[in-house]
């Protein structure tokens, strides 16, 4: 990785501490590797990103549904999905420093790239998160922490069929942790212990497969295409067949151009009708969809959309992190994020804390609109200050309450991207807001 490029990863680790966006998971113990908390502005954000999901991937749709599966399952479920067997990476481990790697993730694999060192040979190991269910030693149950967040899906696939209206064609959803003991978490929040998935498994017909394969792989990269800035820093790439998941017929990755180079951020899998025939043969259960017109009963075909939510939204803040020079000489630090993500719509200030009635006009501003939008209020002296820290979170306006507001009632909105200011009546906000944000 060239210089430039490691100095915006560590550019966005600093602003996501600075700005309470993403910390250390247990810093104050010097922390644990591949875990992260999100705080006060990256809580918002991410809540935002899930949220965006969820509106185009199942409010706006009629043949996709949710779910809210647990983290742990029947250690079987491992077993039948194959991820016992096949779940693993393998291991390599430096003679000298003992830096340990995956070989595929490296450049050469005779060197260790820390201190020249020759590296053992290759070890596989299981990357499952392993736990016990019970209370008394002796008679506790083995099972796992979720590798994958799909699995509940496969699970509660007859339970939704049979308690709703749901006919072939449809797709369930979640969002929700999954747990990999990685041997290098690397990159901030690209490749972590702790993460979330969002996943849509879409059943049809064999027949269907291509249709449907297709126009998910075109329907997801739409939606990212419509939120990154950088469209060219987006694209395809198909797995060779050396590559595909044991599962899987046919992959596609939408790749990221990320600061270490082109990286998966949600895959398109053609995983067939493995899933459901593997746990019916585990589980002793007929998974099967009957056809009510044609009276017919097959395994559905599944089609994957499998996507990273930290990882992705890691991305977003690359694409959208900005630098730009002013004319005092100063750095201006912000970022271009979509105002329907923002972590605040939009920040509200007096422009004197010290004068009660500016304060008393922009609070009540404040309160009118905070029950209807993500707002921030900012009452400190100084408007350079408060500009900034409002660019460096994303927050795309600025409402500032000064003399004038008193005389006329209108009241300044200073633009993120650009700086500009406008002037508009207070009572006008409510509507403005609406409509930029629509």
């Amino acid at each position: 990785m060239l210089s430039g490029q490691n100095d915006l990863v560590a550019k966005i680790v600093s602003l996501c501490k600075r700005r309470g966006i993403v910390f250390q998971n247990s810093e104050i113990y010097g922390g644990i590797q591949g875990f992260y908390d999100y705080g006060p502005i990256g809580s918002l954000l991410k809540n935002n990103w899930k949220s965006l999901w969820l509106k185009n991937n199942v409010q706006e749709r009629s043949d996709v549904v949710l779910i809210d599966g647990a983290i742990i399952t029947h250690p079987k479920v491992w077993e039948a999905s194959g991820h016992v067997k096949n779940f693993g990476d393998e291991l390599i481990e430096c003679k000298s420093c003992h830096q340990r790697f995956r070989p595929d993730l490296i450049d050469n694999v005779t060197k260790c790239p820390e201190c020249g060192g020759e590296f053992t040979n290759p070890k596989k190991f299981n990357i499952l998160f392993k736990t016990e269910i019970g209370v008394i030693e002796g008679e506790k149950i083995p099972a796992y922490l979720r590798g994958e967040a799909c699995q509940n899906i496969y699970l509660d696939f007859k339970n939704i069929v049979d308690s709703s209206r749901v006919k072939i064609p449809f797709g369930i959803a979640q969002i929700g942790k999954a747990f990999r003991n990685e041997i290098t978490p690397k990159n901030f929040l690209y490749r972590t212990r702790e993460f979330e998935q969002w996943d849509i498994q879409f059943f049809c017909q064999e027949k269907d497969m291509n249709q449907y394969y297709e126009y998910w792989k075109e329907t997801r990269m739409a939606w990212y295409q419509g939120l990154f800035n950088q469209k060219e820093s987006l694209r395809f790439r198909q797995h060779q067949k050396n590559e595909l998941a044991f599962y899987a017929q046919k992959a596609f990755d939408i790749e990221f151009e990320a600061p270490w180079g082109w990286t998966e951020m949600e895959g398109i899998h053609w995983r067939g009708d493995y899933d459901l025939t593997q746990h019916s043969k585990y589980s002793h259960q007929d998974l099967s969809y009957l056809d009510r017109t044609t009276g017919k009963k097959f395994i559905p075909h599944i089609v994957e959309a499998s996507g990273g939510v930290d990882r992705s939204l890691f991305f977003l803040l690359l694409d959208a992190y900005q630098e730009q020079k002013l004319d005092n000489g100063e750095t201006r630090i912000f970022l271009k994020l979509n105002p329907k993500l923002s972590a605040y719509k939009m920040a509200i200030f007096p422009l004197a804390a010290n004068k009660p009635e500016l304060v008393s006009l922009a609070e009540n501003l404040y309160t009118d609109l905070s029950k209807k939008y993500s707002l921030d209020f900012d009452d400190s002296s100084n408007i350079g200050k408060k500009y900034r820290r409002q660019d460096e979170i994303g927050t795309p306006w600025c409402a500032v309450i000064d003399y004038q507001s008193l005389e006329d009632g209108t009241l300044s909105i200073r633009d993120r991207d650009t700086m500009s200011q406008i002037r508009i009546k207070i009572e006008e906000i409510d509507s403005w807001l609406s409509y930029k944000l629509n």
